[in-house]
C-alpha cells in the first residue's frame, strides 16, 4: 500500500515537473507563439533537408517532427515523413491533418522540412543512399494500409502519430523512436491489444493507447497511462517523459544536410 502511494505521488510529481519544463521551453521559443494567429505563422523551410537536386542521385528517407500548433504544443507533436528515390529532384512528403473532410492523409501539403505554424521541426530519422532506396516501396505500401485514412482524433487516436507509427511498425529498417510526447503512437484497437511497438521490433501492449507497456529496440522501457509515457531509454541512454519527450540526450536528434 505504501509503495502504491510513494509511486503515484513520484508519477505526480514527474508529471507536473515535465509539464512546467515544457511550458518553459515553449515561452524561451518565441517562434512559437500564435501571436498573428495561425495563417500568418511561419511555414517557410528550416534548411534542414538536404537540397534535393544536389543531391539527386541519393536516395533520403527522413522523419520530422515539431510541436503542434496552439496549446496543444505544450504537450504534444505532429510529426511527418519525406522520401525521393536516387534520380529524383524532389521530395514526396507524407503526414496526416486533422482539418478538412475526407481522407486525413495529405501528400506534399507542406514543405519538405517547413516550419510547422511556427514551430522548428526536428529531424528524428535519417536515411541515405541504397539502405533508403530499399525501403521507400515498403514505406509506400505502409501509406497505402493505413488503417485509419478518413478518421482523426486527437486523444487518444487515430492521429498524426499513430499514422507514423503504423509506417514504423511496416517498416522496421526506418528505426523510428517517436518521443514519449507524441500522443497517440500507441493507439492500438481493442481487438488487436497485443504486437509491435512503434520501431517495429518489440513487444507492444497498449488498450487504445490509454494504457499499455512498451518494450522496444529504439524506445526501450515505457510505460503509458491516459497517453502520457514515461520510461527509460537505453539508445542512447535518457528518461522519456511525458510533455517534453525526454530528457538526458536530445530524444529529437538534430542533423544538417
Amino acid at each position: 500500500m505504501l509503495s502504491l502511494k510513494v509511486f503515484s505521488l513520484f508519477f505526480v510529481v514527474v508529471l507536473l515537473l515535465s509539464l512546467g519544463a515544457s511550458i518553459a521551453q515553449a515561452t524561451r521559443h518565441s517562434e512559437t507563439a500564435e501571436r498573428g494567429g495561425w495563417w500568418s505563422a511561419r511555414r517557410d523551410s528550416a534548411g534542414i533537408a538536404p537540397d534535393p537536386r544536389a543531391f539527386a542521385n541519393l536516395a533520403i528517407v527522413q522523419v520530422y517532427a515539431a510541436p503542434t500548433y496552439g496549446w496543444k504544443g505544450r504537450i504534444a507533436v505532429h510529426p511527418w515523413i519525406i522520401f525521393k528515390r536516387a534520380g529524383e529532384t524532389h521530395y514526396n512528403r507524407y503526414e496526416v491533418i486533422s482539418w478538412g473532410s475526407g481522407d486525413k492523409v495529405r501528400h506534399n501539403t507542406n514543405l519538405p522540412d517547413g516550419y510547422w505554424y511556427g514551430a522548428k521541426p526536428r529531424l528524428l530519422v535519417n536515411h541515405r543512399g541504397p539502405e533508403a532506396e530499399a525501403m521507400i516501396p515498403q514505406i509506400e505500401a505502409a501509406i497505402q494500409s493505413y488503417p485509419w485514412p478518413t478518421t482523426y482524433h486527437a486523444w487518444p487516436g487515430p492521429n498524426s502519430n499513430t499514422f507514423l507509427a503504423h509506417i514504423g511498425r511496416e517498416v522496421p529498417a526506418l528505426k523510428l523512436d517517436l518521443p514519449a510526447n507524441a500522443l497517440g503512437k500507441d493507439y492500438r484497437p481493442l481487438w488487436r491489444p497485443v504486437g509491435l511497438p512503434p520501431s517495429g521490433r518489440g513487444l507492444q501492449v497498449s488498450v487504445l493507447g490509454v494504457a499499455g507497456v512498451t518494450l522496444g529496440a529504439e524506445e526501450g522501457f515505457e510505460v503509458n497511462l491516459l497517453g502520457l509515457n514515461m520510461g527509460l531509454d537505453f539508445t542512447p541512454f535518457r528518461l522519456r517523459l511525458p510533455f517534453i519527450g525526454g530528457l538526458g540526450n536530445d530524444n529529437l536528434q538534430q542533423d544538417k544536410p
